[in-house]
């Protein structure tokens, strides 16, 4: 029976089937709004790590990425050299106070919930803009994904784009739909092992089949000189503010929901030490893997040019073409399922996080304030589907490019959001008003920037800059932090440095 089906199909199958279980699991344990958002703030430093990072990195890592190296060289590597150092600050800087002052504040479940706790009146107004910001990006950041599900089920099963688009979307809502946070974050445990596992894997084998190093640098030289690209170079039509633009991608670490959520969900402060070596670890190897296979990708297809049909209609298609030709169909069904699994985790996170902003900050908020737990579950259930099917809509144009969808929204969290928390978390003198502030000014420079000034530079400096700016000076020259505010705030930190 099975040698009448591609064993590619079949190793696929069954890593959906697994992540659907999963989803089953989760649905038993979920009790309450706060295990479907959080899963009950119950995760040791494994999953806070790998459930983090694969959240964080989604298909633009083994497509985009990639993509971006194969078509220029290792110019386009600065944004893998920024994203490593703003997520080792977010870590060091973010992740445990944020853990804590969330705790103390009532509690709260998501950001704008954490904003209204903790700046009282002026909160509300907080939270409001918060969730629509968070809306807004997020379904661009999901429209992303959706692309990027959809190039693989294109490739794999040979269908029109609209189909696999549809049967992307519909593995990666149905477990979200079921399990909520829980089974997001234990499919990302795994879903991380498996990226790990092909961005290393991969490397190795074009190595090996290409003859050694000597091999590879000659036919990067040789491809160099015919297209008058130097590969190798790391400043190739990259002046400093390219640099800048591209080591800003860093800068969005501190304002990312999705991400934000997982430290929140960690079991203790005690935990994010661990986590973080864990989680950086784990982040450098699969940046690194992702930077060699682009780079490695280019000898490959200058000694096979035949070979590069697909690759030259679009750079982003080179990790799935690459594994295609250099592996079997069944360690080949594995490998996408890794594609896949990036993929899944980020917009699995992003739809659980609109969801949650939905429910908690406009239903119960606004309509349902006396909502029980069991309606909110479900009203968060019925949201991810509302959330995809927006995301779906924008996905449509198959000519979409991941990288760009993911830039836009990257940036408008981590200026909307970025130095908000930062601020929140670090002065005690911050106010709502300037919160509010801060927020709005940072989605609407990222939105209006690139309208009026092009791509002179990346839209997240000049939004994290005039975002700041704002908190800084409403706070400080607006109405005054309460004394309650600012006691809750010492509490925490107190807590906090009892704790780390």
């Amino acid at each position: 029976m099975f040698d009448k089906i591609d064993p590619t199909i079949i190793t696929f199958a069954i890593y959906l089937v697994i992540v659907l279980g999963i989803g089953i699991v989760a649905y038993l344990r979920t009790k309450d709004f706060s295990d479907y958002i959080l899963g009950g703030r119950s995760f040791g430093p494994l999953v806070t790590a790998l459930s983090a990072g694969a959240s964080d990195m989604s298909g633009w890592l083994l497509m985009g990425l990639p993509g971006a190296i194969f078509a220029k060289g290792l110019s386009q590597s600065w944004i893998a050299i920024g994203l490593i150092i703003g997520a080792y600050y977010n870590w060091k800087l973010v992740a445990g106070r944020l853990r804590v002052h969330t705790e103390i504040n009532n509690n709260a479940l998501t950001l704008p919930d954490f904003f209204h706790n903790r700046f009282g009146k002026d909160g509300q107004l907080v939270k409001t803009v918060s969730a629509i910001t968070i809306l807004f990006f997020f379904t661009i950041y999901c429209a992303s994904g959706m692309v990027a599900g959809a190039r693989l089920f294109e490739t794999l099963f040979h269908m029109e784009y609209t189909n696999a688009l549809y049967l992307g979307a519909l593995a990666t809502i149905t477990y979200t739909f079921i399990g909520g946070f829980l089974a997001v974050s234990w499919s990302d445990t795994i879903q991380a092992t498996l990226m790990l596992f092909a961005l290393i894997l991969t490397p190795v084998m074009i190595i090996l089949y290409m003859g050694g190093w000597d091999a590879i640098t000659t036919y990067t030289n040789e491809a160099s000189l015919a297209t008058s690209i130097p590969y190798n170079s790391l400043t190739h039509k990259v002046g400093f503010v390219a640099i800048i633009s591209a080591a800003a991608w860093g800068l969005g670490y501190f304002g990312q929901p999705h991400i934000l959520a997982r430290f929140m969900a960690a079991d203790s402060v005690k935990t994010m030490k661990n986590a973080r070596r864990i989680g950086m670890s784990w982040m450098t190897l699969c940046l690194g893997g992702a930077v060699t296979i682009g780079y490695l990708g280019i000898s490959y297809y200058y000694k096979h040019p035949e070979l590069a049909g697909v690759v030259t209609k679009d750079n982003e298609m080179i990790f799935i073409e690459l594994i295609k030709q250099l592996f079997n169909p069944w360690v080949v069904g594995i490998l996408l399922s890794a594609i896949l699994a990036a993929v899944m985790s980020t917009l699995s996170a992003q739809l659980l996080m609109s969801s949650s902003t939905l429910t908690q900050d406009f239903y119960k908020a606004y309509f349902r304030r006396t909502a029980s737990q069991k309606e909110l579950v479900w009203m968060g259930r019925f949201a991810v589907l509302l959330i995809s099917l927006v995301a779906i809509f924008i996905a449509y144009d198959p000519d979409s490019k991941i990288l760009s969808l993911v830039a836009h929204a990257w940036a408008g969290f981590g200026a909307a959001f970025g130095p908000a928390i930062l601020f929140t978390l670090f002065w005690r003198k911050t106010t709502g008003m300037g919160t509010f502030a801060g927020v709005a000014i940072g989605a609407i420079t990222v939105i209006v920037w690139p309208i009026l000034f092009g791509d002179t530079i990346y839209e997240i400096i000049p939004g994290f800059i005039f975002s700041s700016l704002a908190i800084y000076l409403v706070s400080n020259f607006g109405k005054q932090a309460s004394t309650d505010m600012i006691e809750k705030f010492d509490e925490a930190d107190a807590i906090y440095h009892k704790e780390k």
